[in-house]
């Protein structure tokens, strides 16, 4: 959200994290935590001084969700185990279904890598996240589906 804001509003100045704060309601010593790591990762810059405050180090275009998530240590993990070697999902063991949650994961680290923060400003993800869930669930409907409609 943080980002997505600065993208947006920055036209050409650097934009006070106080003013991030304030319209998207995250706490200010939040933000400055989420900054320092984004500029680490050099996802931003920031700007000392009056009339300071952040700047994307790119365009939204290049800057891809994944890279923002990555840089704040936000992880995309669908299972809770570990990852730890004899440290498992339940105790020891890992759990029936590791696998499928493990692959989800997979799959949402993909998507956040291919989806960029200009795409996200411009509201044009979600018609190409329908579009292709309507191809895969039209696919999986139809071993579902016996011909003419019925269910099997």
């Amino acid at each position: 959200m943080a980002m997505a804001d600065l993208a947006h509003h920055q036209s050409g100045a650097p934009v006070p994290l106080a003013e991030i704060s304030d319209r998207q309601n995250i706490s200010l010593n939040y933000l400055e935590q989420l900054f320092l790591k984004l500029g680490r990762a050099g996802l931003v810059r920031g700007l000392r001084g009056p009339g300071g405050g952040y700047v994307l180090t790119r365009s939204p275009a290049k800057i891809a969700i994944e890279a923002i998530m990555a840089a704040v240590d936000e992880p995309v993990k669908m299972t809770r185990c570990s990852g730890v070697v004899g440290m498992g999902c339940i105790g020891s063991d890992r759990c029936l279904t590791h696998d499928l949650w493990d692959a989800l994961g997979d799959h949402l680290i993909s998507f956040l890598r291919a989806v960029s923060l200009q795409e996200v400003l411009d509201g044009t993800l979600g018609q190409q996240v329908r579009l292709g869930e309507l191809a895969e669930s039209a696919e999986f409907s139809g071993v579902l589906r016996q011909p003419g409609g019925h269910e099997s």
